[in-house]
């Protein structure tokens, strides 16, 4: 079976690619668990610049895959989330983009998309949502968020283009060459100085309740992995002194 997602690097740019085309590169439980690798190797990497792009022509992603029992995790697999992320992220958006999906591109920093590209967020007419798409009132018109919460219908490219969820429409076979040419302009510049307006824009936009609670969650879980927990316990079991480093 194929990877459901490849992580390719060259020139200090990386491609992250949804790899399930036949399946509209929807996501189940092994493409999340490997969406949030790809970004955990992003961060440890020398890569300055992702790009995040799906694999066919049909769709950058359908979000989840509805033939998959398990609870979608948005949060383990988009960044900003449970994994923070702080260099530049493209997403390179083609076909539909579905759900998930979209949750996905708002979290990333610049977004090209295709003139076939379209997009849709139907929670509300499916009965389920994780929350995270809330986020979208703080990138877009308050009054447009609301329009693709809550009627769940589709949008085109041209109107995502309109109001700032799109930073360039191109025709379907310049996309990945688009992606790459502002990519490589990112790449060329410092990386202190993006990872700065980054970490300043994210405090400037306000966050979600899901946002917070997952940047809380994630202070909780790094305690609970730490050392000193570890020898908080050990010491209470051996009935001593507890000797904390603060790692």
């Amino acid at each position: 079976m194929s990877d459901p997602v490849l992580y390719e690097s060259a020139d200090d740019i990386c491609t992250i690619t949804l790899n399930r085309p036949a399946k509209l590169n929807s996501i189940d439980e092994a493409t999340e668990l490997a969406l949030a690798d790809a970004w955990r190797r992003f961060n440890a990497s020398s890569d300055r610049v992702a790009i995040l792009t799906g694999a066919g022509q049909k769709a950058f992603s359908v979000g989840k895959d509805l033939n998959s029992s398990s609870i979608p995790d948005y949060r383990r697999f988009t960044p900003g989330f449970d994994i923070e992320v702080r260099k530049p992220i493209i997403a390179a958006v083609n076909g539909w983009c579905i759900g998930g999906a979209l949750t996905l591109v708002q979290m990333c920093d610049l977004c090209i998309a295709t003139t076939t590209t379209r997009f849709m967020y139907p929670e509300a007419k499916i009965g389920f949502a994780g929350g995270l798409i809330a986020g979208l009132a703080a990138r877009i018109p308050h009054k447009v968020a609301m329009e693709i919460m809550l009627l769940g219908e589709e949008f085109s490219v041209e109107r995502a283009h309109q109001v700032g969820l799109v930073n360039k429409i191109v025709p379907e076979d310049e996309l990945m060459s688009a992606a790459r040419a502002y990519a490589r302009r990112l790449a060329d510049n410092a990386p202190l100085v993006l990872e700065m307006f980054k970490m300043f824009a994210g405090e400037i936009i306000p966050s979600s309740p899901m946002e917070r609670a997952s940047h809380a969650m994630r202070v909780v879980e790094n305690i609970m992995a730490s050392d000193d927990f570890r020898e908080g316990f050990e010491s209470n079991r051996d009935k001593r002194p507890a000797r904390f480093t603060g790692k």
